[in-house]
């Protein structure tokens, strides 16, 4: 449960950044649509299984402390960039993989920030349940 809140809470606030840049239709046409309404949902079904991916195998190093939880959640955001932008999303759409462009920066600073908010939130419910 730790994951799923913390993955919800890192994709609401990652989802609104992307509906600022424009990003969500593009989320939206992995599913065959192009509303942002949409590439929102997908985006938070997303993050809550991505979420619930670091919790998983990793709750004992999130029971360990919020500065912990706060690298590994960056680096796990970090990760997700690579895994998700440059990786299977390209691979679904039939584009290039690893293609950097001018949104790719703020990408990654999204996932960083998607990353810390999953690590901490879900630290923070794991150690509340101890």
């Amino acid at each position: 449960m730790a994951g799923a809140v913390g993955g919800l809470a890192g994709g609401v606030v990652f989802g609104g950044l992307m509906a600022m840049m424009g990003m969500l239709g593009m989320i939206a046409s992995l599913v065959g649509s192009s509303s942002a309404i949409v590439g929102f949902l997908v985006h938070l079904v997303i993050s809550v299984l991505i979420g619930l991916a670091l919790t998983i195998p990793g709750a004992g190093v999130l029971r360990k402390g919020l500065i912990i939880s706060a690298v590994v959640g960056l680096v796990y955001g970090m990760l997700w960039w690579v895994l998700g932008p440059l990786l299977i999303m390209p691979t679904m759409m039939g584009m290039p993989l690893f293609t950097f462009d001018a949104g790719s920066g703020a990408s990654l600073m999204g996932h960083a920030v998607y990353g810390l908010i999953v690590g901490l939130v879900a630290s923070l419910i794991i150690r509340r349940g101890r």
